[in-house]
């Protein structure tokens, strides 16, 4: 037994008027959306419900397709002409994407993932491009050595410029004050001269008779000794005894 035919016009009980409505709209989506879909059209929905809730589809957007059915109305030419480069546009756009997933793809096998749909001429190509990819990498990193090499030369030169320069200020500096080998002794020792044919008491000098003499200059600390150094008496002893026993020997002739 087939499906009674339904009566096209308003329903009067509520709920079932919501229901039928809801059906109704889920199945004028799905069919606007297979329309767009198999015949490549551009497809928009505007549904608004009795309780004034929207409910809308659009295959290129609403915004656009609102735009151009605007432009349709006054010109159908040039609505035309816009449609054909919005297509031209998204084939360009759908062009790029597939060249951004090819490039990824490669990246990745590069880094030697997904490499499972490979064949193998596939996989020797990629491999002669890493092994001149790894020998390209030796060669720019040798070259920097190199230049690194040469700069630390250079500064190894110029420091050893500065210091011949230093040392050679420091020649100079040294001239302007010239030293001596033998230092200077702080004291001065003074001795009285030997006088010949003198008498015993007369030549005999006295260990008291040394005379300290002290010069303050300033805050000089120099200080001058003169006198008769400590073994000169021990040495003139003997020499004054011999002379006073020929003395009196003389006297005792006389």
């Amino acid at each position: 037994m087939g499906r009674g035919k339904i009566e096209i016009k308003r329903i009067e009980n509520a709920n079932s008027r919501q229901v039928t409505f809801s059906k109704r709209r889920a199945g004028l989506l799905k069919k606007a959306k297979e329309l767009a879909i198999l015949c490549d059209a551009e497809v928009a929905v505007i549904i608004f419900s009795n309780t004034g809730k929207l409910f809308e589809f659009s295959s290129s957007g609403m915004n656009k397709t609102i735009s151009r059915y605007k432009s349709a109305q006054g010109s159908p030419e040039i609505a035309q002409v816009e449609h054909k480069a919005e297509k031209q546009d998204s084939k360009e756009a759908d062009h790029l994407k597939d060249e951004i997933a090819k490039l990824q793809m490669k990246q990745l096998q590069l880094l030697g993932k997904n490499l499972t749909s490979m064949s193998l001429k596939e996989l020797q190509l990629l491999e002669q491009q890493l092994n001149e990819g790894l020998l390209s990498v030796k060669e720019k990193k040798e070259q920097l050595l190199m230049q690194q090499l040469e700069q630390s030369r250079l500064q190894e030169q110029r420091a050893m410029l500065e210091n011949e320069t230093l040392r050679r200020q420091v020649e100079e500096l040294r001239g302007f004050f010239p030293t001596t080998d033998h230092p200077i002794q702080p004291y001065l020792e003074c001795y009285p001269v030997e006088r010949k044919n003198s008498l015993m008491s007369h030549s005999i000098p006295s260990p008291d008779l040394t005379c300290n003499c002290t010069v303050e200059k300033g805050d000089s600390d120099t200080t001058l000794y003169l006198g008769l150094p400590s073994d000169y008496h021990k040495r003139k002893k003997p020499e004054i005894e011999s002379h006073s026993n020929e003395s009196e020997s003389q006297l005792g002739l006389l």
